[in-house]
C-alpha cells in the first residue's frame, strides 16, 4: 500500500472514532476537545475500539509509518494525521507520543500537552488573539495573521469574568466551555481591585515536586458548592505586576513578570525548563465518595479565601520578565518599538518582554537581548502573540490577557 493509501486508511479510522466517542460516555468532553483542532491527551483507549488490521503492524513498520508522517507533515491543518496517528490504538499512540518531540525541541504543536511546554529557543512560535466584545471572550489561534477562510487552528480561549474585588479571566482548550469542572479547563488569570497585580493559575503543577509540597494547600475550589470529585485544582505559576502611573509622567506602561514555576537557570548555559509530558489524572481517586453515600454526590463546601495560595515551589530563583524600554520618535512623537513587521497599530497593550538578570545570574548577553514575549495590535481587536523558550503558549497567553484588563492607575 502507497503512502498515502496508509494516510487515507487513518483518517477513515479516525471518522470511525469520532462515531464511536459520541456514544461513548465521554462524548460530551471529546467533542468539545475535537473543535479546538487539538489533539486530545486522554481519550479513548484501545479497548473501546476494534482495533483491526493496524493493531499487528510489525514494530518496525510502524515506527517507519509514523516516522514518515512526522516528517512530511509539518504544519497544520495536514499535521492532524500526526494525531489520527495517535487515535488508531495503544500501541500507535505510544509510538507516537514518543516520535513527536516538544515544541522545544522541533518548533511544532501537536497535542494538547504542547501548549503547557516550552517554545523554541531560537525562531518564536507566532499566534495571533481575537477579541470578542460582546462576549467577553479571547481566542489564541495559530498563525501568522487571520485567514480568509477563517479556518484557522484555535490554539487557548479565554473568558473575562468581573467580579467585585477583580476580574477574572478562565482559560479553556475550547472556546464554548469554560467551567472548572470540565476536562478543558487549563488555567485562569486573576487580578486585584486596581487592576495592577495579576495572578496566573494552571490547573497542574508544573513539575511533580511542587505537587508533592504544596499539593494539599493549593487545591482550591469555587466558593460555591462543587462534588470533590472534580478536579478543580489551581496553582499559582507566575505573577504580573504593573508600575502605578497616576500622574501619566513615566511613558507607557512597566509590568514585571516574576515566573514563580521557571528557574533563572532555565536561561544560562545548558539550562532547562520545567517540561510537563501530560495533563494529570483525574482526582476521583482522591475524591471518591464515602460508602455511606448511597448513591449520592458528596458535596463540599469550600470558601475561596479558606485556603491559601503559595506559589509553585522552583528550584532556585524564580525567573524574572521586563518590558523592553521603548524610545522615543520625535519625528512621529511617540514611543516606538521594534517588532520587526508583527504589530501596525500604535497601542498602549503593545509590549516586548525581556529576561531581568543581574551580572551574577550568568546570563549569556544574547539571552538577555532575546525578546520571549511580544503582543501588539494589528487591527480591530486583533493581536498577535509571539512567544518563545523558556514560556509556553499557556503562560504567554495569560500574560498577554492581563493587557486586556481595566488599568485607571496604570496609564
Amino acid at each position: 500500500m502507497s503512502f498515502k493509501g496508509i494516510v487515507r486508511e487513518l483518517m477513515e479510522i479516525k471518522d470511525g472514532l469520532g462515531s464511536l466517542s459520541r456514544r461513548g460516555l465521554e462524548g460530551k468532553h471529546w467533542r468539545s476537545r475535537t473543535r479546538s483542532h487539538i489533539a486530545p491527551d486522554q481519550g479513548l483507549t484501545c479497548e473501546s475500539v476494534e482495533q483491526g488490521q493496524w493493531a499487528n503492524l510489525p514494530p518496525e513498520l510502524l515506527l517507519d509509518i509514523i516516522q514518515r508522517v512526522e516528517e512530511s507533515e509539518t504544519s497544520w491543518p495536514a499535521r492532524t494525521v500526526v494525531v489520527f496517528c495517535a487515535a488508531v490504538c495503544r500501541s500507535w499512540r505510544d509510538v507516537t507520543k514518543e516520535i513527536v518531540q516538544t515544541p522545544e525541541q522541533c518548533g511544532r504543536l501537536t497535542f494538547p500537552i504542547s501548549l503547557k511546554q516550552p517554545g523554541p529557543r531560537d525562531l518564536p512560535i507566532q499566534c495571533y488573539i481575537k477579541r470578542d466584545r460582546p462576549t467577553s471572550t479571547f481566542r489564541l489561534y495559530f498563525g501568522l495573521t487571520p485567514s480568509e477562510d477563517e479556518k484557522d487552528k484555535l490554539l487557548l480561549a479565554a473568558r473575562k469574568i468581573r467580579r467585585a474585588t477583580g476580574t477574572d479571566f478562565v482559560i479553556s482548550l475550547v472556546a464554548d466551555d469554560f467551567s472548572r469542572a470540565s476536562n478543558a479547563y487549563v488555567g485562569k488569570l486573576r487580578s486585584n481591585f486596581l487592576g495592577t497585580k495579576f495572578t496566573i493559575y494552571d490547573s497542574q503543577p508544573p513539575y511533580d515536586a511542587a505537587l508533592k509540597t504544596n499539593g494539599r494547600s493549593t487545591r482550591r475550589f469555587h466558593s460555591k458548592q462543587v462534588s470533590p470529585r472534580v478536579p478543580a485544582c489551581n496553582y499559582s505559576i507566575a505573577t504580573v505586576s504593573y508600575e502605578l502611573n497616576v500622574l501619566r509622567t513615566r511613558g507607557p506602561r512597566r509590568l514585571h513578570c516574576v515566573m514563580h514555576s521557571i528557574p533563572v537557570s532555565a536561561i544560562q548555559d545548558r539550562g532547562s525548563a520545567p517540561t510537563p509530558k501530560s495533563f494529570p489524572q483525574s482526582f476521583d481517586e482522591n475524591f471518591s465518595p464515602s460508602p455511606d453515600s448511597k448513591g449520592k454526590d458528596p458535596v463540599t463546601n469550600f470558601s475561596s479565601t479558606s485556603l491559601s495560595e503559595p506559589p509553585a515551589a522552583v528550584l532556585g530563583e524564580p525567573l524574572t520578565l521586563k518590558n523592553k524600554a521603548p524610545r522615543w520618535h520625535e519625528q512621529l512623537q511617540c514611543w516606538c518599538l521594534n517588532f520587526r513587521g508583527r504589530v501596525t497599530v500604535a497601542s498602549v497593550k503593545n509590549f516586548q518582554l525581556v529576561a531581568a538578570v543581574e551580572p551574577h545570574h550568568n546570563v549569556p548577553a544574547a539571552e538577555q537581548d532575546k525578546v520571549i514575549l511580544q503582543f501588539g495590535k494589528i487591527g480591530k481587536d486583533i493581536f498577535t502573540m509571539d512567544y518563545r523558550y523558556p514560556l509556553s503558549a499557556f503562560q504567554a497567553f495569560a500574560i498577554c490577557l492581563s493587557s486586556f484588563d481595566t488599568k485607571p492607575a496604570c496609564e
